[in-house]
């Protein structure tokens, strides 16, 4: 019998320190998002694929959503104590900021994060990772209470609008947000918020804590309500009743604004391109028992069989206004991402007034902090289409603190409702069609 090569047993020092795979999983994450660009939630199935436990996976994914959202004073705390400069990718700085983060942030006891981290560079600079955890860890290095944006975004969003809103966005993804839950029945509000110890902001919406167990409320298997931000929610708010008329949303998984309009009585033909999306729209209007005809298309190919009395279109955008919710969006969205979402933007909006009936109205909305994802594409249009003109909002439609900016249009940011755990940064603006093209 030939001699087989037996595999040598690792000595105990050499064995997975314990929660080693969740720290595993949170590189896979991180590198996903910022040497890859892919989104953080996106990215999280194929990273902690391998975790059996549902705790391994959400430890993996705070680590991962930590480090973003502080990731310029990690890199700062890094580069103070290297004498060269590792690259923005590199693998020792990707472990290094995720090791930080967990000391200073989650209270990790700092020879579980040096433990946990050294691993991660095997065959690479352990000898500097411990160096520099070491180091950092016994001088007392301590991250400042509000993390810095990273400089482009600063930049950009300071010229957009001010000192006062960096701040607010400074603030705003230092903590998890609150949660805002929209109910199916508006005239319920007083008792669900009672029910779920929350506050309301407006009719049909209560605001819980970030760390609120959603299956687990009161109303959630009886689908009595839904996540949804409270910006989110305007956009749909604007259409008023429905009493029966047709009203198509368009880019509408996973059904947020359709139960909204659903839910107010309108007849809502939904439209998506993702079926994955619809699959999970079609679950959340069953939970509800909210009725909803639900199409899966390209919005570029398909169209309505006649024109119809209101139209949503929440566009797809950069996504910088829920930055607060995933932190990823800033370290991922430049200048170049920003203007082809607008070009997208500007196509799917002209078509869609196309199936709008004179005199029908239609919200464009976008969740970004971007203006050329909202104010700048409504200029552009209004000053092409002349069969368009905005509406006037009344502001009795909106929660008490949210202004309408400009005619017709609203701006959401992290600095309004401070006090009362804000807003994401969302644009929204309501047109009417005044006579045929």
């Amino acid at each position: 019998m030939t001699n087989q090569p037996t595999r040598r047993r690792p000595r105990p020092s050499e064995a997975e320190p314990q929660g080693f795979p969740a720290r595993r999983a949170a590189l896979r994450l991180l590198d996903a998002v910022l040497r890859r660009g892919q989104p953080l939630e996106q990215a999280l199935g194929a990273a902690a694929g391998g975790l059996a436990l549902p705790a391994d996976r959400g430890l993996a994914h705070n680590i991962a959503a930590l480090t973003l959202r502080h990731l310029v004073d990690l890199d700062a705390l890094i580069d103070g104590a290297t004498r060269q400069r590792l690259p923005d990718d590199a693998k020792a700085r990707m472990v290094l900021r995720m090791a930080l983060a967990q000391a200073l942030l989650l209270e990790t006891p700092h020879h579980a994060a040096v433990a946990t981290a050294l691993p991660l560079v095997d065959g690479g600079p352990r000898k500097l990772v411990h160096g520099v955890l070491s180091a950092l860890l016994k001088q007392g290095a301590a991250l400042p209470a509000l993390p810095r944006l990273p400089g482009e975004t600063e930049e950009r969003w300071r010229a957009a609008w001010g000192d006062e809103m960096i701040a607010a966005a400074s603030a705003a993804i230092a903590e998890r947000p609150p949660l805002d839950l929209s109910l199916r029945d508006r005239d319920a509000t007083a008792d669900w918020t009672e029910r779920l110890g929350g506050v309301s902001l407006a009719p049909g919406h209560v605001r819980i804590g970030a760390d609120a167990d959603v299956t687990a409320l009161p109303g959630y298997g009886s689908g009595d309500w839904w996540v949804q931000d409270l910006a989110a929610s305007l956009p749909a708010r604007l259409l008023g009743p429905g009493n029966g008329r047709t009203a198509l949303d368009l880019c509408a998984a996973p059904g947020g604004k359709t139960m909204q309009l659903a839910a107010a009585g309108w007849h809502v033909i939904a439209v998506d391109q993702s079926q994955r999306r619809s699959e999970r729209m079609r679950a959340n209007l069953a939970r509800t028992g909210l009725d909803a005809v639900v199409i899966q298309a390209d919005l570029l190919s398909w169209a309505p069989e006649e024109p119809v009395d209101a139209i949503l279109l929440d566009a797809p955008c950069s996504a910088t206004g829920i930055f607060r919710r995933h932190p990823d969006v800033i370290h991922r969205i430049g200048p170049r991402q920003i203007a082809e979402m607008a070009e997208i933007q500007a196509a799917l909006l002209d078509r869609a007034l196309g199936w709008l009936k004179p005199g029908g109205r239609l919200v464009y909305a976008t969740c970004s902090l971007e203006p050329a994802e909202g104010e700048a594409q409504i200029a552009a249009l209004l000053a092409h289409r002349r069969d368009i003109a905005p509406v006037d909002i009344d502001a009795a439609c909106l929660p008490a603190g949210i202004p309408v900016t400009a005619p017709g249009q609203v701006r959401t940011r992290p600095d309004l409702l401070a006090d009362l755990g804000r807003l994401d940064g969302f644009f929204i603006a309501l047109l009417s069609r005044t006579e045929p093209v």
